[in-house]
């Protein structure tokens, strides 16, 4: 079978073909708003190389909203040409580690949290205020504290990107749900308003 992977939650997005010609292609590049570029040039050199896939799994965050809505939107196209199937994950757990707690910058005085245990979120993923996350921290000294940028709120924190390629991984173990429609990840409801009359 051959597995595309498209993950772009954090600042460093990735691509990954597994089962292509090559066996493996995995290509990481920067994902911020000034290299909003790189992904579509990584991703046509793989896929002129190794040709359509059977699965096109997407990361879904949380994350960038920006990033993972262009990887969704993406592979919803991509899934139209090629006849594929499509997966969700979140891309909380496509991080190279067994276990770890998961820390990331949800605006508004908020943080996103998660527990994560061989690929899966065993807790979480949830908002949560800065003294609870200190809190979920000391009550698990043990687990490492993974973010995918700095926060200088708390002590000790690792520094990781989801992959990926972990994203292929764990959908080839069969992890994830088949979705026709795919939607982000989101930890609390639109802020939206409506025009002044």
């Amino acid at each position: 079978m051959k597995v595309l992977a498209l993950e772009l939650s954090s600042p460093v997005g990735s691509i990954a073909y597994c089962g292509g010609q090559g066996g493996l292609d995995f290509r990481a590049f920067p994902a911020d708003r000034k290299h909003s570029g790189f992904f579509y040039e990584n991703l046509s050199a793989v896929y002129k190389y190794d040709g359509p896939p059977d699965l096109i799994v997407v990361g879904l965050g949380p994350g960038s909203y920006a990033g993972v809505r262009i990887a969704i939107a993406t592979a919803l196209g991509l899934r139209r040409a090629a006849g594929a199937r499509l997966r969700g994950l979140p891309s909380i757990c496509a991080i190279e580690r067994t276990e770890y707690l998961f820390i990331g910058d949800a605006r508004r005085n908020s943080f996103v949290f998660a527990h994560i245990a061989d690929g899966r979120c065993i807790e979480g993923p949830l908002l949560a205020a800065e003294e609870e996350i200190h809190a979920r921290l000391r009550h698990a000294p043990d687990q490492p504290a993974i973010a995918t940028q700095p926060l200088l709120q708390f002590d000790a924190i690792i520094i990781e990107q989801p992959s990926a390629l972990r994203l292929a991984q764990l959908a080839l173990r069969g992890d994830g749900v088949d979705d026709e429609t795919l939607e982000p990840i989101y930890l609390r409801a639109p802020y939206v308003t409506s025009p002044a009359r």
